[in-house]
């Protein structure tokens, strides 16, 4: 029988152990690659995230625990959102669109106002987002009093100075739409600004549904001696017919449903692409207010077609609701006209009950 010699034995422990170690820095590797791939644990959340309804099967998403059969896919589900976009003739309007479900509700509507954004394909016909091409949400903080912190990239500021209130009252309304968010501030990648970057609109205490939206002088010019007020007049593109907010002011000192009906019943501005849904000669007789139902008394000239088949128009209707239902104590409205028994729609259908701005957004909406 041989016996192994000394150089050999010694060739063999050495292969063991090189083998040993390349083995064992190898593992070392792909542990740290495996360290380097967790997915970052401090995600920021979403300001509005506590104030909004789970969504269903929004459960499943926050255990991130996936429905059967869709792992791996996309979610398909979507909600409601309105958004504040600019139509052809360059007024801020709202508009419902249905938007991919999301747990960060206050960021998604800023990045659906973004040009060449995620709403391109949402956008209705002769309407365009309002904040430049590129812009970021980098940034959401809610504050105690209501103030909602918006931080953007610096790509916000690639806009004509003509488009600067727009941009401001698109961001605003669609964010105070929100019962939580009163106000907004604007933040440039961190540093907090106290005028708008282009024309120098001053912002330094933020800016509020108080501060108007499509904004209208109109006959009221003594600040003091008067109220803003917002009015809703119907525009058209197409078949389509919207309402179209304007801030406008009305004389203090007098029973304000019917100062903002009159309001409507001037009509619009002269040279704008807005309508006048009222009939000349129309008259508010009397306004009453009770548990949150306003009803409007008029006179039959609010009506129109002939004898039996005379009604108050769905343009009209809409304008007084959408109205009146933007001051805080009225939550519906109900319409009488001297005279006559019950107020036909333009269907024919009776207006028995009061109606509501859902309504009124239900029915726009089909």
């Amino acid at each position: 029988m041989k016996t192994l010699g000394v150089k050999p034995i010694l060739l063999a422990v050495l292969l063991l152990l090189s083998t040993g170690l390349l083995s064992g820095c190898l593992f070392e590797g792909e542990q740290s690659l495996e360290k380097m791939d967790e997915p970052d644990q401090a995600a920021t959340s979403d300001p509005l995230d506590e104030t909004e309804e789970p969504e269903p099967g929004a459960e499943g998403e926050q255990s991130g625990e996936a429905p059967e059969g869709t792992e791996g896919e996309a979610s398909t589900e979507t909600v409601t959102r309105e958004l504040y976009l600019m139509d052809e003739s360059g007024m801020v309007v709202p508009q419902t669109l249905e938007l991919p479900a999301s747990e960060e509700v206050a960021k998604q509507s800023l990045e659906y106002l973004v040009k060449d954004g995620p709403v391109t394909e949402l956008l209705p016909n002769g309407f365009q987002a309002v904040l430049p091409a590129g812009t970021e949400i980098l940034g959401l903080n809610l504050q105690e009093d209501g103030t909602m912190v918006v931080d953007v990239s610096e790509d916000f500021k690639n806009y004509d100075a003509k488009d600067e209130e727009k941009i401001l009252q698109a961001m605003t309304y669609t964010l105070t739409q929100y019962d939580n968010v009163k106000r907004i501030k604007l933040w440039i990648n961190g540093h907090e600004q106290n005028v708008m970057p282009v024309d120098g609109t001053p912002i330094a205490n933020g800016v509020s549904r108080s501060d108007g939206i499509n904004n209208h002088v109109g006959d009221e010019t003594d600040v003091m001696n008067s109220q803003a007020v917002t009015v809703y007049f119907p525009s058209q593109n197409g078949e389509e017919v919207y309402q179209v907010p304007v801030t406008t002011r009305v004389a203090k000192g007098e029973d304000l449903y019917s100062a903002v009906v009159q309001a409507l019943l001037n009509g619009p501005a002269l040279g704008t692409s807005l309508l006048q849904p009222f009939n000349e000669g129309a008259e508010v007789v009397s306004t009453k207010l009770d548990s949150g139902v306003l009803t409007l008394s008029f006179n039959e000239a609010i009506l129109t077609g002939q004898d039996e088949q005379k009604a108050l128009s769905d343009e009209a209707l809409s304008s007084l609701v959408m109205s009146l239902t933007d001051l805080a104590d009225v939550e519906s409205v109900s319409v009488e006209v001297e005279g006559v028994e019950h107020v036909m729609n333009e269907s024919g259908d009776p207006l028995v009950e009061p109606v509501t701005r859902s309504d009124i957004v239900e029915a726009e909406s089909l």
